[in-house]
């Protein structure tokens, strides 16, 4: 296996197999190796490497290299494509070796994943998935939260290095396979509908003359108020629109939580209105970093921006 940077802190904890070095990816490696463990990291992007090996982890630019020398592999990567490029197309799921366990941390969904996990499992490998919410802040402090979904006896024996990386009062076992994909969307699905909602009656509520920091006080206090309102509405305030997350991964789980809500034949109406707002976006501004640019279109149609500084 062709690796670079430090050996390791022992031989007695486990060794950790790192895929996806991105923005939340990379302060999770490094926390990883911060907590006193083996990680063989490796990213499709081969400038990722000194990244890599700065925080102390050892390099591999072949993901089944990665695979086959790990203990745990975790995969953290932008969404589901890119699962399944890593695990099947790079041959990370066959390499691994049997009792290993694979922890997918991206946002993924049910349907993509089901089959590459049934593949593992079939080898001996066992599967968690352990999609992440919090941001970037959260990745470096080790604060994330965990919506986990597996077997319970498998959950409690990864515990500790789960811990590592999100907060042991917000990393919860939501259920079985698929129901921490299926958690994560539905979180950020309420997400992206209250941006959206809030948005609205911010807009309505500037052309009717009412102030912005009035409103975003008073409806933060109310029995409408909410976590978007009370703590990221002073992003959208500032001009920031959230560039963390990119407009058409938006778009991608959107219409991957729609694919779930017909094959459940639930009602889905109001948050179709949500998806085919981002879609409008998408299509607007592009594949662009910013996961609240639908609400840019939204102020692009009311003909106002959303603008407020606090006077103190």
């Amino acid at each position: 296996m062709a690796v670079r940077g430090t050996e390791g802190h022992g031989p007695h904890t486990p060794r950790i197999g790192f895929v996806g070095l991105g923005r939340m990816g990379l302060p999770m490696c490094a926390n990883l190796v911060k907590a006193g463990y083996q990680v063989v990291a490796g990213d499709i992007r081969p400038e990722c490497e000194d990244a890599a090996v700065a925080c102390g982890a050892r390099w591999s630019p072949a993901t089944a290299d990665i695979a086959c020398a790990a203990d745990v592999l975790i995969t953290m990567l932008p969404g589901p494509q890119e699962v399944g490029k890593a695990m099947l197309g790079a041959g990370a799921v066959d390499a691994l070796p049997e009792g290993a366990t694979w922890i997918d941390m991206t946002s993924n969904s049910p349907a993509v994943a089901e089959p590459i996990r049934e593949r593992a499992r079939a080898r001996g490998v066992e599967v968690l998935e352990a999609p992440v919410g919090g941001g970037i802040r959260a990745a470096r402090d080790g604060t994330l939260q965990l919506f986990v979904g597996g077997d319970a006896e498998v959950f409690n024996r990864h515990r500790s290095l789960l811990e590592v990386l999100g907060d042991p009062e917000r990393i919860v076992r939501v259920g079985g396979h698929g129901a921490g994909y299926t958690t994560k969307l539905l979180v950020n699905l309420l997400w992206f509908g209250q941006a959206l909602a809030t948005a609205e009656a911010l807009l309505l509520g500037r052309r009717a003359g009412i102030d912005l920091g009035t409103l975003q006080q008073t409806l933060g206090d109310s029995a409408a108020g909410s976590e978007f309102i009370r703590r990221d509405l002073d992003a959208l305030f500032a001009g920031d629109y959230l560039e963390s997350f990119g407009l058409d991964r938006v778009c991608e789980e959107l219409t991957t939580v729609a694919a779930l809500a017909r094959e459940h034949k639930v009602p889905f109406g109001l948050s179709d209105l949500v998806e085919r707002t981002y879609q409008r976006a998408l299509a607007r501004y592009g594949a662009a970093d910013g996961e609240l640019l639908a609400v840019a279109l939204l102020e692009e149609e009311a003909g106002v921006r959303l603008r407020y500084r606090p006077t103190s």
